[in-house]
């Protein structure tokens, strides 16, 4: 077997592995033949980390489209109990990693929020910019949760509920959502961000029973909100999301979020909001009563003007 092959084996059974790095993800936003990954495999021929990235082509490494983080996935099993030993276990890794990975003149990769040390690689010459993503953590009790929700999330909630009527619909057609979500760029006067990967993605999240779209609508049948929530056992996340301009007051898209996390939260009890450095998006976020959470964005060389117009036709090519 090749480490891919291994890598996906793996994928089938390890429940930790985030969703942004695992191979059917992988495969939607990266196309099957445009990824790849390193593996630590200890003498007992046990994985003990891997590292999934993205390379559209010879010398660049960086992120696809509609991926918040990648990063090195260090296996839980393997860890030690002694702070000291597992720091210089996971840097020995990294470090391996580094050496290994082929070789490039640009690199790129937002490096999951559980990775905390990237000594190895300043030490090797990259560069890290810290950005945030902000998490709601298993929720045991609903009523603590509600109470933690901020004043303006609790009265959006309020308002659709009471004065708008709003109600929320599970299951929502891929056709409505995609309307929805052309909407809000359209408002924001930009061009809808990669619309057919994000599609292939609701496909084929839904196909696997991991992906479902909540929408609001008001008595009218008029569609004010709706969000895109893909899930797996240990934590659910926030993957896009539309809401009609001209109905934007209703409050329907903190009442659709919130309904949305309700229904996530048994099969998946951690709830990651996927990130955001825009400060109105960042404010509506921990509105929930999400906890900051800060991640590496490491880096190192310079993408050239032809491989920017070369990535570029390449991410078109797999929306295509």
């Amino acid at each position: 077997m090749t480490d891919k092959e291994k890598y996906k084996a793996l994928c089938n059974h390890e429940l930790s592995i985030p969703l942004y790095i695992r191979d059917w993800w992988l495969d939607c936003v990266c196309g099957e033949k445009y990824w790849d990954v390193l593996l630590y495999i200890n003498e007992n021929h046990e994985i003990e980390a891997a590292w999934p990235f993205y390379k559209p082509f010879r010398g660049v490494i960086t992120m696809p489209a509609h991926t918040q983080t990648m990063g090195i996935w260090f296996n839980p099993a393997f860890e030690d109990h002694k702070y000291s030993k597992n720091l210089a276990r996971r840097q020995s890794i990294a470090g391996y990693f580094i050496a290994h990975l082929p070789a490039h003149t640009y690199f790129l990769q937002n490096f999951h929020y559980s990775f905390t040390d990237w000594l190895p690689f300043y030490w090797k010459g990259y560069c890290q910019t810290t950005r945030y993503n902000y998490i709601l953590p298993p929720v045991e009790n609903q009523d603590e949760w509600w109470d933690n929700l901020s004043g303006d999330i609790q009265r959006n909630i309020h308002k659709a509920q009471k004065k708008y009527h709003i109600e929320i619909q599970s299951n929502l057609s891929v056709e409505l959502f995609m309307e929805l979500n052309q909407m809000t760029y359209e408002r924001q006067k930009k061009k809808p961000y990669h619309p057919e990967m994000l599609r292939k993605i609701i496909e084929t999240s839904r196909l696997r029973n991991q992906g479902n779209i909540w929408g609001a609508f008001d008595g009218e049948g008029r569609l004010h909100a709706a969000v895109f929530i893909v899930y797996q056992k240990n934590c659910a996340y926030y993957v896009a999301a539309g809401s009609n301009p001209e109905l934007r007051k209703s409050g329907a898209h903190a009442y659709v979020l919130w309904k949305a996390i309700n229904d996530v939260m048994n099969d998946a009890p951690a709830f990651d909001f996927s990130g955001t450095m825009l400060q109105g998006v960042e404010h509506f976020f921990k509105g929930f009563g999400a906890q900051q959470a800060p991640y590496f964005v490491l880096s190192k060389g310079k993408m050239s003007m032809f491989d920017k117009m070369r990535f570029k036709l390449q991410t078109l090519k797999l929306t295509s």
